[in-house]
């Protein structure tokens, strides 16, 4: 064999020829292998089925794939012994209409003085026509005989000639907030439905002075989740007048409280929960900021690295690495709803996880070698919810309180101001904890109208 270099021709040994053939296989190999991992992503491309990309990221006609849930092996639908539900008559109706023959129908004879038989009863539920009611509020004074005249006042709320009343201001901040309605649809329903036509502009200034009166409700809120020993914590990107701005939430069982901050990092935690967490186990993704916190501990969401782990496994299918933390994490998600939880228990569980991320990863499986060594910065923070019974493995509740923001985006599109996205974190976090304490979110927006007195 012959070898071309500089212009001078060498004649390789039997040696060097293997040397170099042994060479060229092995760039071969990793181009190979170097394809394939590139091949890999495109046939199993990140989603919101396996990472924790959002849903509005996801390719359009993009193929179902599996969620994390695992097959039951039931039919859809209700199942065998449901108790199902239909419409119930109530025992009070409040018009009662009597329906009885007046004469046979066979030969004709006058019935009206034979007697009835009951034979049975229907009920028909309907929404009565809806008339607005308007009251007029009248003044007059009142000459005493001491000489002093007396002046009567309108009643604390009555400010101006005309105005709207408390379930107006709370239907619209229902309609807005809870229904995500956006405010021009918001203005045709009153205008047809109830035949009060409000203008967008009144809307507008109506769901301002409905967050004016919840200021106080809605920090004690906030101080509500602080005193909590788990609190949830998520964030997501808000689009206010074309400028991206997130809506943060802090949350637990009972309570859910949203801020909006132009800012992602710690400084938006910093302003939003200036307290700090010294007494909180916080609930999270492996999000930075979050760990900058003075937090008593953390928990990292096992959802979020169930999602990751998948889509490791789609993409390197000759790794086993992911497939079997994957599987650790969802043995210890399955310990934790039995009554086996002991310290023998727990400890299995920490020695599995400690061998995995000290484990040696090859490195053609470049996504899993980065995995790996986040689990071993936040290795004390993945199997928290084992050792504390209050701490959920995932952070599923944050990423509901979060979620209607992104809804209420996809139908109005952005907030057009600062103080829309703010009065619509202020609302909907009362909403939300009313709903939690199984309270009607209507009546709840109906208390805070009834306020007479709107803190500025």
């Amino acid at each position: 064999m012959l070898y071309f270099a500089s212009g001078m021709t060498k004649e390789l040994s039997t040696e060097e020829q293997f040397a170099m053939l042994f060479a060229h296989i092995g760039y071969l190999q990793s181009e190979i292998d170097r394809l394939n991992e590139r091949l890999a992503k495109y046939e199993s491309p990140k989603n919101s089925k396996n990472s924790s990309k959002p849903p509005s990221s996801d390719f359009p006609k993009q193929q179902k794939t599996q969620s994390l849930r695992e097959s039951s092996g039931k039919k859809p639908g209700g199942q065998s012994g449901h108790e199902g539900t239909t419409l119930k008559m109530v025992s009070t109706p409040d018009i009662i209409e009597d329906h009885i023959p007046f004469y046979c129908t066979c030969c004709g004879d006058d019935l009206s003085s034979e007697p009835g038989l009951f034979s049975g009863r229907r009920q028909v539920i309907d929404i009565p026509p809806i008339i607005p009611i308007v009251t007029e509020h009248q003044l007059f004074d009142k000459l005493c005989k001491c000489g002093h005249m007396n002046k009567a006042s309108y009643p604390m709320g009555v400010t101006a000639p005309v105005s709207y009343g408390e379930n107006v201001q709370a239907l619209i901040a229902y309609f807005s907030t809870r229904q995500l309605i956006p405010i021009k649809r918001t203005s045709e329903i009153f205008t047809d439905v109830f035949a009060i036509p409000i203008s967008t502009g009144g809307i507008d200034y109506i769901l301002n002075k409905v967050k004016s009166k919840a200021a106080a409700t809605y920090e004690s809120i906030r101080q509500s989740v602080l005193k909590n020993k788990v609190i949830g914590a998520d964030e997501t990107g808000v689009n206010i007048n074309g400028k991206n701005n997130w809506a943060w939430t802090f949350q637990n069982d009972k309570a859910t409280f949203i801020a909006i901050h132009p800012n992602r990092g710690y400084a938006a935690i910093e302003h939003i929960m200036p307290e700090g967490f010294q007494n909180n186990i916080l609930v999270t993704d492996c999000w930075a900021s979050y760990f900058k916190t003075d937090a008593l501990s953390h928990q990292l969401c096992t959802a979020h690295l169930l999602r990751e782990l998948k889509y490791l496994k789609e993409i390197y299918k000759k790794s086993t690495w992911a497939e079997r933390m994957s599987l650790l994490i969802v043995n210890a998600l399955a310990l934790r709803k039995t009554d086996y939880v002991t310290k023998a228990s727990v400890d299995e569980v920490l020695r599995s996880f400690t061998d995995l991320i000290n484990e040696q990863i090859s490195s053609i499986f470049k996504e899993v070698i980065p995995f790996q060594r986040r689990m071993v910065k936040y290795s004390d923070f993945v199997f928290n919810f084992l050792q504390y019974e209050d701490v959920p493995p995932d952070n599923n509740g944050s990423e509901r309180a979060i979620r209607n923001f992104k809804t209420k985006l996809k139908i109005s599109g952005l907030f057009r101001s600062d103080e829309g996205a703010e009065r619509f974190a202020v609302i909907r976090s009362i909403i939300d904890t009313a709903i939690k304490n199984n309270r009607n979110p209507l009546h709840i927006t109906r208390l805070i109208a009834q306020c007479n007195v709107a803190t500025e």
